[in-house]
């Protein structure tokens, strides 16, 4: 098993920066790719960015240039530093991880953003 703990979230005011941080333990070396997703009201879950063990990111069109994505191998956690905040990036994030061998994905319980404007 993989346990996620997140952490960073907050309030803050459009235009700010807030880092979100997510720590694996347990069965770490299953983990292929950590990222985060969000899920706004009324919205469905959503990927915001994702990072493979190998260095590779993805990032969804609406945060590139804003957010930036960051691993640390040796500690397990990934990072997702979130620049120039407007309110539409409220949401629930969530950090998750894809695993290898047929594992199933696995979610933490999420931490919330929450930019006013």
């Amino acid at each position: 098993q993989v346990q996620l703990a997140e952490s960073g979230g907050g309030l803050v005011q459009a235009g700010g920066s807030l880092r979100l941080s997510c720590a694996a333990s347990g069965s770490t070396s299953s983990i292929r790719s950590m990222g985060w997703y969000r899920q706004g009201p009324g919205n469905q879950r959503e990927l915001v960015a994702t990072m493979t063990d190998g260095g590779s990111t993805n990032y969804a069109d609406s945060v590139k240039g804003r957010f930036i994505i960051s691993r640390e191998n040796a500690k397990n956690t990934v990072y997702l530093q979130m620049h120039r905040l407007n309110p539409e990036d409220t949401a629930l994030y969530y950090c998750t991880v894809e695993r290898r061998w047929g594992f199933p994905r696995v979610w933490g319980q999420g931490t919330q953003v929450t930019v006013t404007s």
